[in-house]
């Protein structure tokens, strides 16, 4: 408990520093390097998308990102002694955590669950209502990465195996901060497509950009953290066809943090508390963002993105 609750043995803390100098090199090189929407109309650059940062959007991201930390430790907390009684009692051996080939094993478990826990955050209207706010930002940029949900509560239930797998808790929130640390770099439009090989195995930021667009070939694409071959084995892989626009299906028009992160949530339970039935009940819960009982509508929210299958 006391190595959980130190910051000196999350990896993250000691990626905060690296997180603000990119930013800063980024923010460098769109403005000394890429002049290309400098020139554009305005019917064109709108055509596109918006590129590069707005200030009070970049803020925004930040500040979502620095109270995840709490929400984050408060998921530890309330998950590290289930894992430990599953890893003791249950677990029906130990992977070492000495060597380097259990640390591959561990950090490809961690993000497999990864996988699976944000493709059914964007599935699931309950899911959507936390992760949303990740997507609500119409620039791609590293700041963006940092724009992290409140509600991270759906992990404990994806991790949970992992104990069962003879993964240490400690090792599991070791590697999962691996993988955010991983994450934080494909969140850019500053990097073309890497050589083929490295696009065909990792996530990268062609991969990533397809996950944040708002297009419908691109809506509910790309899952990966840290490696894109679950999504192509599992179908949900896209390439990257065209520049991607970026942020909700619909218009998100404040930067308000507690409408952002909690904004979902008060519209599902308007629509949970009007349901005719238990059917219909689970159905605006468990469905996908946008699901209504045929003749019916979700009730309206500044912050609910469509899916491809969505009725």
């Amino acid at each position: 408990m006391h190595d959980l609750l130190d910051p000196m043995k999350n990896p993250v803390t000691y990626a905060v520093p690296f997180f603000a100098l990119f930013i800063l090199i980024e923010l460098a090189a769109l403005k000394w390097l890429d002049h290309d929407d400098t020139a554009l109309t305005a019917a064109v650059a709108s055509s596109r998308g918006r590129t590069g940062y707005l200030m009070k959007d970049a803020r925004t991201s930040i500040l979502m990102g620095a109270g995840s930390l709490f929400s984050s430790l408060a998921l530890k907390l309330v998950s590290f002694f289930v894992y430990v009684w599953i890893y003791v009692h249950l677990a029906p051996f130990h992977l070492p955590t000495d060597t380097w080939w259990s640390w591959v094993l561990m950090i490809g478990a961690v993000d497999l669950a990864y996988y699976w826990q944000h493709r059914f955050v964007h599935r699931a209207r309950v899911g959507w209502a936390a992760h949303q706010a990740h997507h609500s930002s119409e620039y791609m940029n590293f700041a963006t990465a940092l724009r992290q949900k409140w509600n991270p509560w759906f992990d404990f239930f994806f991790w949970l195996p992992l104990p069962f797998l003879g993964i240490a808790p400690w090792a599991i929130y070791f590697a999962f901060g691996i993988n955010l640390i991983y994450q934080f770099f494909v969140h850019t439009e500053t990097i073309d497509r890497l050589p083929r090989p490295v696009e065909a195995v990792f996530n990268t930021p062609s991969h990533h950009r397809v996950h944040h667009g708002s297009d419908p070939i691109y809506l509910d694409k790309n899952y990966a953290g840290m490696l894109i071959i679950w999504d192509r084995m599992f179908g949900t892989f896209q390439p990257e066809l065209h520049r991607p626009t970026y942020g909700l299906t619909k218009k998100v028009t404040t930067y308000n943090l507690i409408k952002l992160e909690y904004g979902d949530y008060r519209a599902l339970w308007t629509d949970v508390r009007r349901a005719e039935s238990w059917r219909e009940r689970l159905g605006y819960v468990f469905g996908p963002p946008g699901w209504a009982p045929e003749g019916k509508q979700p009730t309206p929210s500044s912050t609910v993105r469509e899916t491809a299958t969505a009725e």
